[in-house]
């Protein structure tokens, strides 16, 4: 005879809020628990980002200096490119100043040193063009940077170290010594025993 006993079946429960397998919970995304960590990992990158724009400001700014240095390197080589074709063509001018002084000693023709100070003036001509300019020598106080002194004169009529003659012109190509003109200097004795008089009463 067969048994009428039911077996009884069991429901499936139902998943919790905190059941793990719960389809829910397990497409909810991950919060990092340490924010303490987030701000550190944000103060790193935002550390790095700004040393990178300094960086990039410096490489700029270098970039820039750089250019700005050709530029006037540039210049500089074509403001004084002829520099050393100018220095060969100055002894030239220096002949002719002294075939017309020569000339004018001896009574030359006067055609003759017309035709030479025409070249002469030429050649000084084309020299400006160029930026070259003469030292004014004659009269002045003697400077180092500009005179080469080659002789010493007695001259109590003037002060000490005055620029008396001029034995060779000097020039400047664009305001930049060329070539220093050499020249005879006075040598004033009265002014320089009173200045040695008056040195000897301060040390005494």
């Amino acid at each position: 005879m067969t048994s009428a006993r039911h077996h009884k079946v069991e429901q499936p429960k139902a998943a919790g809020p905190e059941d793990p397998l719960a389809p829910e919970a397990a497409a909810a995304p991950r919060l990092p628990a340490d924010m303490a960590q987030l701000q550190q990992q944000l103060a790193e990158k935002t550390k790095e980002a700004q040393e990178n724009y300094d960086r990039a400001l410096r490489l700029a700014a270098e970039m820039e200096n750089l250019k700005k240095r050709l530029e006037r390197e540039k210049a500089d080589l074509l403001q004084f490119a002829n520099e050393n074709l100018i220095k060969e063509l100055l002894p030239v001018v220096d002949n002719l100043e002294l075939a017309l002084d020569h000339g004018r000693q001896a009574g030359t023709a006067a055609p003759f040193l017309e035709g030479i100070d025409l070249v002469h003036q030429g050649f000084l001509k084309a020299l400006a063009r160029f930026g070259v300019t003469p030292i004014v020598a004659v009269g002045q106080q003697f400077d180092p940077n500009f005179h080469n002194a080659v002789l010493q004169e007695m001259a109590p009529e003037v002060p000490d170290c005055t620029v008396l003659k001029e034995m060779q012109k000097g020039y400047l190509l664009q305001n930049r010594l060329l070539r220093p003109a050499m020249v005879v200097v006075a040598r004033n004795t009265q002014e320089t025993a009173s200045q040695d008089d008056s040195t000897t009463q301060e040390e005494s």
